[in-house]
């Protein structure tokens, strides 16, 4: 399914008004339901929807099997929706909407393991990898409407999504990271978005070592980097780069 449309659109110019075709990013309605049971719903862009909701059970932990993602069936319509059949009953405990569209996440708390590892980019790659990263994003640039995020090993991008929820694109790239078996750790995660609370706790889950943004980070954002053990860059804009935490895995 296309991630967007094409609308006539009256646009102003100075003075003057232009009849002109406009791009417009794809919202659907996106029902997860677990033994035919409803089990959250969020909007999202139709694309890579099975590595959409693999990994936003993973991440939240209510599934820590990928293998029962290959049970998935998903119905395209005016709303997408998904059953995935398990052998026992899973309740929506504590499941509340997050603030920000297309994400969802549980009121409950997390556990986060400390990553440790000898991972380390220079600031001129990380420079690089960052522009290139920016140049896929096609889709923001052909609408305005759109998140991205990518997933990279220092030196080239490995895996790339986009989506109009800035949580929903990090669900993404982790979600096809482990149905692609590869590997989350010493890798590179790369955002459009702030770099909030629950998108540190995500990438910690899977121990990615450095997460680096256009935009800024919130307070817990960093403090949950400090404890995790994460690297957190954020204003990654031309030579700028500001860097919050674990400060040693970027070599100057």
């Amino acid at each position: 399914m296309d991630p967007y449309i094409k609308r006539k659109i009256l646009k102003k110019h100075g003075t003057s008004f232009e009849e002109i075709e406009d791009y417009i990013a794809i919202e659907k309605k996106l029902i997860v339901s677990v033994n035919g049971k409803e089990m959250i719903s969020l909007y999202c862009t139709p694309s890579m929807i099975k590595e959409l909701v693999t990994g936003f059970f993973l991440t939240e932990g209510i599934f820590t099997d990928k293998f029962l993602m290959d049970k998935m069936k998903i119905v395209y319509g005016e709303e997408v929706m998904i059953d995935i059949p398990v052998d026992k009953d899973i309740f929506k405990e504590g499941m509340v909407p997050s603030r920000c569209l297309g994400g969802v996440t549980l009121n409950k708390e997390m556990n986060y393991e400390k990553v440790i590892d000898d991972f380390s980019i220079t600031a001129e790659s990380l420079k690089t990898i960052f522009n290139e990263y920016h140049r896929k994003s096609e889709l923001f640039k052909l609408t305005g409407c759109f998140h991205s995020a990518a997933l990279s090993d220092g030196e080239r991008i490995l895996v790339f999504a986009d989506d109009i929820g800035r949580h929903n694109v990090v669900d993404k790239v982790i979600g096809y990271s482990i149905l692609e078996d590869i590997p989350l750790s010493k890798k590179l995660m790369l955002v459009s978005c702030r770099l909030s609370s629950e998108i540190v706790s995500k990438c910690s889950r899977f121990g990615v070592s450095i997460i680096a943004s256009r935009a800024a980070p919130t307070s817990l954002a960093i403090d949950i980097s400090e404890a995790c053990g994460i690297t957190l860059v954020g204003f990654m804009r031309g030579d700028r780069m500001n860097v919050y935490t674990h400060t040693q895995r970027i070599i100057q």
